[in-house]
């Protein structure tokens, strides 16, 4: 009997992450004291396994949503790594991750703390300082893994060793071979794309000593703000006020593109990959400045086919609009307003409005006149490219509402309240999401 797709439900305030098979939401794992690094999120890995990092502990924690059905434990691995997590990405293969650092519940950012991870040496992880900063993060792989859904994992364990070559005592920089893993960080402030060999970093000394990159591309300054990686090309893509920029690795070194225009006025605050149209997605918003007339906000689905190059925008509505979700045959959008909040679906092949759902309000949900992200509910969206179902959290209820494609399904109920939203990830066997190899 095939298996059916799963959530992954996890309380980052309360400290609990619970995987409850679908459609009925019967619970097949609890994993307690953990609490997810909100931004960073839920990363997807070959092999059907899930990666994120707990906040609190300061540890890579690796899921197998499926393995206690095999006799494997649902935590397939651990690794210390450096707090607050800000972005996580993994390369193609799956072994080679990197967590950067963010400003955690502090005013400035303060931390320059970058940690990468190799799961197939222990797990073995090595921290190093770079720049203070809230960076994004990508992961491009070696040449034999660039290929959409490449990997060297299996189903019952981490990548097999040889896909990394590690640094070596008789180079400065280790093996500087072309083919080995590139950590790209996005910075802000200045703008910057910051390349780094992973096996120096993985050769780094004990103490957290600073790395150099290997090589830096230029970036506006101030509004990076979205990363994300193709591996069928090795691009990395970054969301910024000027459009999303784009570099492409060529051995060390990142070729600047030119970027790719928001198609109208407004910037995006997201991007992630369609693995199964090979589109990058975002959301533009317009509108006032004063976060406190957040009702007021445009927001606009941007698109960009990487196959066709075309480029233009679908719009969703006012109010928040941040969060995207991709489906086998929709791209979902949650929209939070005081008139009402509803889940847009779009239909990506044309691409427009295929469906308007509304979703029941949430108490404590973003009031007119004080910003819509501080001290207020939100709701979290999850879907799988390999599966109909899309998922939505009411914040502050304990509630996950899940639709089969444009059909309202179920809700379903957790013991925590999901407070600021939770988080989510839902998965289906082999349904490639491995292939957008960013956090989400």
């Amino acid at each position: 009997m095939p298996l059916a797709p799963r959530l992954l439900v996890a309380d980052q305030v309360a400290g609990s992450i619970r995987v409850l098979d679908l459609p009925d939401g019967r619970v097949v794992g609890v994993v307690e004291h953990r609490h997810l690094a909100e931004h960073a999120g839920f990363l997807a890995l070959p092999g059907g396994r899930w990666a994120f990092v707990d906040d609190l502990a300061g540890e890579l924690v690796v899921l197998d949503p499926y393995g206690p059905d095999a006799g494997r434990p649902l935590v397939a691995a651990t690794a210390p790594v450096a707090v607050p997590a800000e972005h996580l990405a993994a390369d193609p293969s799956g072994r080679h991750l990197a967590v950067t650092t963010g400003c955690g519940r502090n005013e400035e950012p303060w931390s320059d703390l970058l940690t990468v991870v190799d799961l197939a040496a222990g797990p073995r992880s090595v921290r190093v300082r770079t720049r203070t900063g809230e960076p994004g993060v990508t992961v491009l792989g070696a040449a034999n893994t660039r290929r959409a859904g490449g990997t060297a994992a299996g189903p019952d364990g981490p990548p097999a060793p040889g896909t990394h070559r590690p640094a070596g005592p008789g180079s400065p920089h280790g093996d500087t071979a072309p083919d080995d893993p590139l950590v790209v960080l996005r910075h802000r402030e200045p703008g910057a794309l910051a390349a780094y060999r992973f096996g120096d970093l993985l050769a780094a000394a004990p103490a957290c000593p600073p790395a150099a990159p290997a090589y830096e591309a230029g970036l506006p300054d101030h509004d990076g703000h979205g990363d994300a990686h193709d591996p069928v090309t090795g691009r990395v893509f970054a969301a910024a006020g000027s459009g999303v920029h784009r570099v492409r690795r060529d051995g060390d070194r990142l070729v600047t593109e030119d970027p790719l225009p928001w198609a109208g006025p407004g910037r995006g605050y997201y991007l992630r990959l369609d693995p199964v149209r090979r589109t990058l997605w975002s959301c533009v918003r317009g509108g006032p400045a004063d976060p406190g007339r957040w009702p007021e906000w445009s927001n606009d689905a941007w698109f960009h086919s990487l196959g066709t190059g075309r480029t233009g925008r679908v719009p969703l509505g006012p109010g928040l609009v941040f969060r995207l979700a991709v489906a086998a045959h929709h791209v979902a959008y949650a929209r939070v307003h005081p008139d009402g909040d509803e889940l847009v679906l779009l239909d990506p092949d044309v691409p427009r409005v295929a469906a308007r759902r509304p979703l029941p309000p949430m108490d404590g949900a973003p009031k007119p006149g004080g910003t819509p992200w501080d001290g207020v509910q939100r709701r979290a969206i999850a879907a799988s490219p390999g599966a109909s179902l899309v998922a939505v959290t009411r914040g502050g209820h304990g509630e996950v509402h899940l639709f089969d494609g444009t059909r309202p399904l179920a809700r379903l109920t957790v013991p925590t309240p999901l407070d600021d939203g939770g988080h989510l990830a839902l998965t289906a066997p082999e349904d490639g999401a491995w292939a957008d190899p960013v956090g989400r």
